[in-house]
């Protein structure tokens, strides 16, 4: 058997896209090259892959078997290429994913302490929830991710970066209402706020309040903090504001007000996971050093400009 990565490639891209034209296009050959590689595939496996249907294309059992024996094999040539390019540390071309919660705060902190290690770093950044990024990591479409830990996955490697408090954000008038003594699990559900459902920043916070999502106003669901600031800010309700996002969101509407909880602060932890089978040669840990000097710094900014004990 002489299978060759080129046709995996190929295969893999037939199978995601289901059309042999589209396939070729994505991997910028054309159709009657790709499906003389698939042929070849098939007379090497000794099975029929496809079966060609009104609707498109379907895998056969083979086929699909196929199929993940295919990804997992990519994906290890993805991690040994991984490998040799960090040998010498944090350089050359690196692929980061950053949750919506975090990329807009902490990036312009830390993108010019990465250049600075490294003014030759290529770098490509992509922004998603969290379900989504750890898909592209497994898949080797990144190197490494910014995302709240736990994750939960058995495959990721987790370097926690810095605990992110929650502050109740709303207007002052309303902030005078809820009382002295604020508590998550004292708030009204019905004035409060979150962003839309697969961001992880509103799973927690219905967490630390103990309800269901149905319980709270989801009419006004925003897709991002700086939106959601923006309604609350206008009075339509309240919200859990990350530490990391204060200076940024309070600046942008200055009638924000804040508010910290009593007792113990309900919080997140931001973290750095890659892929447990790539190799670190130093690039993860050096990446992870920057990323935590940066997110220290905007949460000792935010302390200082709303105090624990405030």
């Amino acid at each position: 058997m002489n299978i060759t990565l080129k046709q995996l490639r190929y295969f893999i891209a037939l199978a995601e896209v289901g059309n042999f034209g589209r396939a070729a296009e994505a991997m910028h050959v054309t159709q009657p090259a790709l499906s003389v590689q698939i042929k070849e595939l098939e007379g090497q496996v000794g099975s029929q892959l496809v079966e060609r249907q009104p609707r498109g294309l379907v895998l056969t059992p083979a086929g699909h078997d196929l199929l993940r024996h295919a990804r997992q094999v990519m994906a290890e040539m993805q991690q040994l290429e991984q490998s040799a390019r960090w040998q010498r540390g944090l350089g050359g071309k690196l692929t980061l994913g950053v949750i919506p919660t975090v990329a807009p705060y902490l990036l312009p902190e830390a993108l010019p302490l990465l250049r600075m290690s490294n003014v030759t770093l290529e770098l490509g950044v992509r922004e998603a929830q969290t379900d989504i990024l750890l898909a592209a990591l497994s898949q080797g479409r990144l190197d490494a991710a910014i995302v709240a830990l736990p994750t939960g996955e058995d495959g990721l490697f987790e370097a926690p970066l810095f605990q992110d408090r929650f502050l109740l954000a709303g207007t002052d008038r309303m902030l005078t209402a809820v009382g002295d003594r604020l508590q998550p699990a004292g708030l009204n559900p019905d004035r409060l706020l979150l962003l839309d459902e697969g961001h992880c920043l509103a799973d927690q916070a219905l967490e630390v309040c103990a309800l269901k999502r149905e319980q709270t106003r989801v009419d006004l669901g925003a897709s991002s903090l700086a939106t959601l600031c923006g309604l609350v800010a206008q009075g339509f309700g309240m919200t859990f504001l990350p530490e990391l996002a204060l200076a940024s969101e309070q600046a942008a509407s200055p009638d924000l007000c804040l508010r910290r909880f009593q007792g113990a602060e309900p919080h997140r932890t931001i973290g750095l996971v890659r892929r447990r089978l790539s190799q670190d040669d130093g690039w993860f840990a050096d990446l992870a050093a920057l990323l935590r000097e940066a997110g220290q710094g905007l949460i000792e900014k935010a302390r200082r400009a709303l105090p624990p004990d405030a």
